[in-house]
């Protein structure tokens, strides 16, 4: 019986370090959504409307920390600054495949009634979905967007 034991004990010990192995190697996956991102909006007609740049981090409520945020075209329509505000529902599995909702919601400061709203679901490195614009004259549309983790 002592003979049994020790390679019981052996096999056991083993399948726990490779399932801690495992789990370890997920929380460095690229596929992580806290990090630089860059979007491109295009609105229904295939015209790239918007691109922007920004630092995401999920805090642990599912509000995003976002920071850094950058206009690289089209900023008429949010000429004296913005405030973002953001949300990401994570699901996945345990081989590293981290998806999830992801939402995003720009408000322009001046004029205060220009709304940018972003709603679509992360897959790996990628986040994707549609947008719509609020507001005033020449600032209103929709279409999709791609946001690309750099």
């Amino acid at each position: 019986m002592k003979r049994f034991r020790m390679p019981v004990f052996l096999l056991c010990l083993t399948l726990v370090g490779i399932t801690l192995v495992g789990c370890g190697a997920n929380s460095a996956n690229p596929a992580n959504i806290n990090g630089n991102w860059n979007a491109t909006l295009i609105d229904t007609n295939n015209t790239t409307l918007f691109q922007f740049g920004t630092s995401l981090v999920v805090n642990g409520d599912g509000t995003l920390g976002i920071a850094n945020f950058q206009f690289n075209s089209n900023e008429a329509c949010f000429p004296q600054g913005e405030t973002e505000a953001g949300s990401f529902t994570l699901s996945g599995n345990f081989n590293g495949q981290v998806s999830g909702k992801f939402g995003l919601t720009i408000q322009s400061e001046s004029p205060a009634n220009n709304t940018l709203t972003l709603s679509g679901a992360a897959t790996g490195g990628t986040i994707s979905g549609t947008w719509t614009l609020t507001g005033g004259t020449g600032c209103t549309g929709n279409g999709s967007f791609t946001m690309t983790k750099m």
